[in-house]
Parts: C-alpha cells; structure tokens; sequence
C-alpha cells in the first residue's frame, strides 16, 4: 500500500478532481442526447478509467521528463523522482503501463473513441515538452483537460456536438488562467533556466492581467453553454458558484505575494469544479 501511495503523490492523484466533473457533465449530456432509455453503467466505469489513466500518464511523464529540472528548482526538489522516491524508469514504465489503459478503455466503448486515443495521448503527454519552446505551454495544459468534456460525450454518442465543445473551451481558458497563476512561482528559475512561460516573458503583473482575461472567457464561455443548452435554475446557481469562486480565486494572489498560491490553485479550483458539476447534476435530474 504504501508503494501504491509514492505513486499516487507522483501522479496528485487527488488533482484529478479538476476535470473530472466536466468529463462527467459531458457524460450526462451525451446520456440526454442519445437515444435509448437504460443508462450506460459501463461507458460511464469505461470514461473514469480513462480520466484516471490519461492524467496519470500525462502527470507521471512530466515528472519523468522535468527530473532534471526539478531538481534544481527548490520548490520541487522533492518531488518523488529527484528526492530517490520513485525511479526514473518506474515512473516511465508507468507512464506507459497508463496510456496502454487509457486506449484499452477507449477502445470498449467505441471504435471513434479508440482511433482518437493515440492524438489525445500526443496531446497530453507532448504538452510536459512546450515549457522548452513556447510560452502557450499554459494552453496546451488547458487543451489536454479540455477534451474530457468533449470526449466523454463522444463516449456515449459516438458523435460531436457543439454544446460539450463549449464546454471544452470554458475549461481549457480556465485550467490555462489558473496554470498561469501557479507558474507566477517559478517566474526568476523559468528566467535562469531559459524554459518558456508567461510570467517569465510577461512578468507577474502582466501574466497575472492575462490569467484574469481567461478567467473571464472562462465566465462567458460558460454563460453561452448555459443559453444554448437552455438549462434551469440549477444550472445558473452552479455557474454564480463557479464564477465567484474565480473571482475569488483572482483575489487571493497578488504580483508581490505568493503565499496564497496553492489555497488559489488547488482548493478553490476543485471547490469551483465540484459545486458546478453537483448544480448540474441536480439540473439534469430534474428535467
């Protein structure tokens, strides 16, 4: 067990509260829009496999890749590969003992959802490499969470739709807002070290400006999906909580001050994230 726990803490395996709810509010829209009336228990056992095996594959592969790197940033040096916890090779091999889950599990649900695998691997896996070449790193984070929504709908219909696509867009301009916030930390090191980042280009008080502006199309975005799904009460409830807590979120970090990163980053995100997805559901159930 307490092997199984170092690779949890490698992977913050309690992160992956972040996404999840919008893969699930995906879901449900997919169950709404399909026909047939029985619940699809295993596409939806099938969608949390693959949440949890892409993101600790995406997770475990940029801890393997950045090893070097975090070990020379204090903020990092102990994280479980440069602190001796968990070899490089351990984490390797469970970055691909993950991905082979991920499309074995996309395979059992349909054949798009498989043969889309291999590009949603690229993408979350190939975002731990932009830090080295582009500042949109931030996006890119944002676009590997950003196909849950999508993609769990795509589990259930076998088709696009444009509704889980805005949700996708909300969430990619909010993981990329909040990313931006995180990376504010490692502004000077990101600087030493020529590695790309917003803050490094922009400094704080211009990448904490830009973070605000993603926050913001993240509200939008999520009042446009409220008006073209033509959802309830519930729903709007769900997105004032995850609004505030945005603003909210906007107000605990400060160009000068730090201390409240984490509280901003991790807490108020999956508080947001969790509010949203319980007025959703209750909105849904509803109907």
């Amino acid at each position: 067990m307490a092997r199984i726990g170092k690779y949890f803490s490698l992977v913050k395996f309690s992160h992956t509260v972040f996404a999840l709810p919008f893969a699930l509010a995906g879901f449900l829209m997919g169950v709404s829009a399909r026909e047939g009336n029985s619940f699809p228990w295993k596409t939806l056992l099938m969608v949390l496999v693959c949440m949890v095996s892409a993101r600790s594959a995406a997770m475990a592969f940029n801890r393997f890749l950045d090893r070097d790197i975090d070990k020379l940033n204090v903020r990092t040096s102990m994280r479980e590969i440069p602190a001796g916890v968990i070899s490089p090779r351990s984490a390797l091999l469970f970055t691909i003992c993950c991905s082979l889950l991920f499309m074995g599990a996309a395979a059992l649900i349909n054949s798009l959802c498989f043969f889309l695998s291999p590009a949603a691997l690229v993408v979350i896996l190939g975002y731990s490499y932009t830090k080295r070449f582009t500042v949109l790193c931030h996006f890119v984070l944002g676009l590997g969470l950003s196909l849950a929504p999508a993609g769990a709908y795509i589990a259930v219909t076998g088709a696009f739709a444009w509704l889980p696509v805005l949700f996708s867009l909300l969430v990619l301009f909010w993981v990329g807002g909040f990313d931006i916030i995180y990376a504010m930390q490692d502004e000077a090191f990101d600087k030493q070290l020529r590695l790309k980042s917003l803050p490094a280009l922009l400094g704080k008080n211009k990448a904490l400006a830009l973070s605000r502006i993603c926050h913001f199309f993240s509200a939008g975005l999520l009042v446009i999906a409220g008006l073209y799904g033509h959802f309830g009460l519930y729903y709007w409830t769900g997105a004032a909580c995850f609004t505030g807590l945005l603003i909210y979120q906007q107000t605990l970090v400060k160009p000068g001050d730090l201390r409240r990163v984490n509280l901003a980053f991790f807490t108020t995100n999956g508080l947001a994230s969790i509010l949203f997805f319980i007025f959703f559901c209750l909105d849904f159930f509803s109907k």
